[in-house]
């Protein structure tokens, strides 16, 4: 198998403890390669690079606008792995081809965006109220910066974060999942490619404790940004507070998907469909909760159940495959057990249920397409974020009903709404408390469009012009130009 070594300084690294682990293909269940199991002392070399980076010339020196030509370059070079870098990911996560493909094409457009933003963030002249006195504010980078990515879109969620990152002038580290580390590695090939200076990018592999949080506890870092489970954003939250760091955390969702009875009920079935079984339900915002008006239940659901049964399971290299394996095998039987929890709870399976044995799903993981009705928003499968292609349905009467359910979580990552009316599709999305609103459509996702959470679901934002601004700090200057300095024992 292929021996994956850490990216530190410009260099491959073989890890201090000698140490390495197995990475799987999801889709036969078996190792395909070996990474590097990083430890506090691989942690501390990759920060100590970083942190020299930030004050070699080859990076401090540089022009806010010579960081935006190398953020541009390393997106013409990203688009032409895309096709590389997508195969790459599937084999290492089971998603689609179809998924990740996309992915991978798109995600320069986030290197391009914040290359053209690395010189627009402008500091002001203050129109200060002191006599003899000009006053003014730069906005600075914040240092070393540890970004640590999920398994479910590796790269494309490791651009939200980069981009912005270098843009403002900092350096980092990147601590990929245990379970998907590879295309992360390959696309260090690519940074270097496009003449990043030695130690401006890192990657440390391995696991949380081992590796993970020595990062975070790091004293010369300045900023994490974290994108995974809430339990384990809460953690590094608390981890990074005893140094007082700034921390982004994008985390968990269970997202409402509002069908409304005005609603186009044809689009309103993809949509449903979309929410949930897309990417085999493994996303943060998945709308795993929908919430349908009881006028129109029975007949949506029979369309939903009859829509649902058509998708094609199978290997995720192949392009007309719908649905594929669950990235973990720790995910997979946490999927299983969450369903035998709705049915204790009172749940009743419409579709699906357990494992996926069809001759398709070859020895990989994977569970069946899962839609369970008569679901009370307090069961815990309406509660509890499965990440899988569960779906719960649940009925509401009117508007104030449906708003009142779609808020009842502890979450609020984002949201649909499904409706012909013009007043609710304006109405509803100011009374949800999620960080996005989709409206008559799901799971879009843009390089302008601030990306967060409400509750418990994160803090901060990323992508749009808000995210450059979650790694800078701002300084004022205070330039006195009196002849004669007053009294030195009154404030000015």
């Amino acid at each position: 198998m292929d021996k994956l070594d850490m990216y530190i300084n410009g260099n491959w690294v073989a890890p201090a403890s000698g140490e390495y682990f197995e990475t799987f293909n999801p889709f036969t269940g078996r190792p395909w390669a070996m990474v590097a199991r990083g430890s506090e002392v691989d942690a501390e070399q990759a920060v100590e690079a970083a942190n020299s980076a930030l004050v070699n010339p080859a990076w401090a020196d540089i022009t806010a606008t010579q960081r935006g030509a190398m953020l541009r370059r390393l997106g013409d070079i990203a688009a032409k792995n895309a096709e590389r870098l997508g195969k790459l990911e599937v084999q290492d996560n089971g998603k689609l081809i179809a998924e990740m493909g996309m992915q991978t094409q798109y995600l320069p457009q986030w290197y391009y965006y914040f290359g053209g933003l690395a010189d627009k963030v402008e500091g002001s002249v203050l129109p200060i109220d002191k006599p003899d006195t000009f006053t003014y504010t730069r906005n600075e980078p914040l240092g070393v910066c540890v970004l640590i990515t999920p398994w479910n879109s590796p790269l494309m969620l490791l651009a939200w974060k980069l981009a912005p990152a270098l843009a403002a002038g900092n350096t980092v580290v990147v601590k990929p999942s245990e379970f998907t580390s590879a295309s992360t590695l390959e696309f260090a090939k690519l940074v270097e490619e496009a003449g990043f200076p030695k130690g401006v990018f890192n990657v440390v592999t391995g696991f949380g404790k081992e590796a993970g949080e020595p990062l975070v506890t790091h004293p010369r870092v300045a900023k994490v940004a974290f994108t995974g489970g809430a339990l384990s954003g809460a953690h590094v939250y608390q981890k990074a507070a005893k140094g007082l760091k700034k921390v982004s955390l994008e985390l968990g969702g269970k997202s409402p998907n509002i069908i409304f009875d005005d609603c186009s009920m044809d689009n309103a079935v993809k949509g449903a469909i979309s929410g949930i079984f897309a990417a085999t339900g493994q996303t943060c915002i998945a709308g795993s909760r929908l919430l349908v008006q009881r006028s129109i239940h029975d007949e949506f659901l029979d369309k939903l159940v009859t829509f649902a049964k058509t998708a094609k399971m199978g290997d995720p290299m192949l392009r007309d495959t719908q649905v594929g394996p669950v990235t973990t095998q720790p995910q997979y039987e946490k999927i299983l057990n969450y369903m035998e929890v709705a049915r204790e709870d009172g749940a009743e399976c419409l579709l699906g249920g357990g494992k996926a044995e069809r001759p398709e799903c070859g020895g990989g993981w994977f569970v069946e397409p899962t839609i369970f009705s008569g679901v009370d928003n307090k069961m815990r499968i309406a509660q509890e974020e499965v990440f899988g292609p569960v779906l719960s349905v649940i009925p509401f009467e009117d508007d104030d009903d449906a708003v009142s359910i779609a808020n009842d979580v502890v979450y609020g990552l984002a949201s649909g709404v499904w409706t012909g009316n013009i007043r609710r599709a304006i109405e509803i999305p100011q009374r949800i408390k999620s960080g996005t609103v989709w409206v008559n459509t799901y799971r879009a996702v843009s390089y302008v469009a601030p990306f967060g959470g409400y509750k418990q679901s994160g803090l901060g934002r990323e992508s749009g012009q808000r995210a450059i601004e979650e790694y800078m700090q701002t300084k004022t200057v205070w330039v006195s130009t009196a002849t004669e300095t007053p009294n030195p024992f009154v404030m000015r």
